[in-house]
């Protein structure tokens, strides 16, 4: 991505190349049975990362740049639909994986944000808002009273939000 914002156009097209894949599988996984719209919005996906190249933040990470344009123009693409797809129930399996190749990225790059606050803050976090643990569960956990951990994961999301908030600008 770098290399294709620096001008250089074999860096670009391979980076639109070798991320075709990736965003084909993330179409087929939500559009089952639509292979032809999938492809489509490989398609529109691709044009719109060419052509929003220069709104990428450099110091972000690519992938989840990518991705956040995917689900967009999936968003777009359902509610021109106007319905809510259906699933046979023989391949409802595929609703129900446990793992893409989009939330390793997603993880990653939610590890690499929370690498920001301290130890017992990012725990906290992770329990509250990624474990689903409530308020109290994840304070006895780390060794909080209830009203420090609600503090803390206030403060800390403040603090999560700004460095967001700073790399946008």
């Amino acid at each position: 991505m770098l290399l294709g914002l620096d001008g250089d156009s074999k860096a670009w097209r391979a980076l639109l190349s070798d991320i075709r894949p990736a965003m084909a599988a993330f179409f087929k996984r939500r559009l089952i049975g639509c292979e032809a719209d999938a492809e489509d919005l490989v398609q529109n996906c691709l044009i719109a990362i060419h052509a929003k190249r220069a709104t990428f933040d450099r110091s972000m990470p690519f992938t989840a740049w990518a991705y956040a344009i995917a689900r967009y123009k999936l968003i777009d693409h359902l509610r021109r639909q106007g319905r809510r797809g259906t699933v046979p129930l023989e391949d409802s399996f595929v609703l129900l994986a446990e793992h893409t190749v989009e939330d390793g990225v997603v993880r990653r790059d939610l590890t690499r944000v929370l690498a920001i606050l301290p130890n017992r803050q990012r725990r906290l976090v992770e329990d509250v808002r990624i474990g689903g643990f409530s308020v109290a569960e994840a304070a006895a956990r780390n060794g909080f009273t209830e009203g420090a951990a609600k503090v803390s994961v206030h403060r800390s999301m403040k603090t999560l939000s700004a460095s967001v908030q700073n790399h946008e600008d």
